[in-house]
């Protein structure tokens, strides 16, 4: 005799019903608790007084804009911008990461590595210096010049 036939259907149809709802009450749950913890990942404190600032160094012939991922105020005038900060004009781009800004004098500093990259010239140095509002970028330390 075929022992599928002897079972007797009621009992297999709630088996079958209780199986389908302890795999849906699983998925609820891991559903809400992903979310739940994507929520609480989210809402991490920061230490950054500015995410992604974007501004630019204003002079008479040029525009020079700034972006990066951070930055952090120092003194009123003074920003600290750190994590792939880009300094780009029209001419050339300068990047870095860790550039203190000076707003009032639109001026920036960094002491650490720098790449310059303009049409046929790059210049990776161990920092540098733009003075003047843009006019003049002083490179610091040991650099490397590409002429093409």
């Amino acid at each position: 005799m075929n022992y599928l036939l002897s079972l007797n259907k009621v009992y297999v149809l709630f088996v079958i019903l209780l199986i389908c709802s302890i795999f849906f009450i699983f998925l609820v749950f891991q559903i809400y608790f992903k979310n739940e913890n994507d929520i609480l990942k989210k809402i991490e404190i920061s230490n950054v007084d500015i995410t992604e600032p974007k501004f630019s160094i204003n002079n008479n012939s040029k525009k020079i804009f700034v972006t990066a991922k951070e930055g952090n105020f120092l003194k009123n005038d003074k920003i600290l911008l750190r994590k792939n900060v880009k300094f780009k004009s029209d001419n050339f781009s300068l990047l870095s990461d860790n550039v203190t800004f000076d707003r009032k004098k639109q001026t920036a500093f960094s002491d650490e590595k720098s790449l310059f990259k303009s049409k046929n010239t790059t210049i990776s140095s161990e920092g540098f210096n733009i003075m003047e509002e843009g006019n003049k970028i002083n490179f610091i330390g040991n650099s490397t010049i590409i002429l093409k």
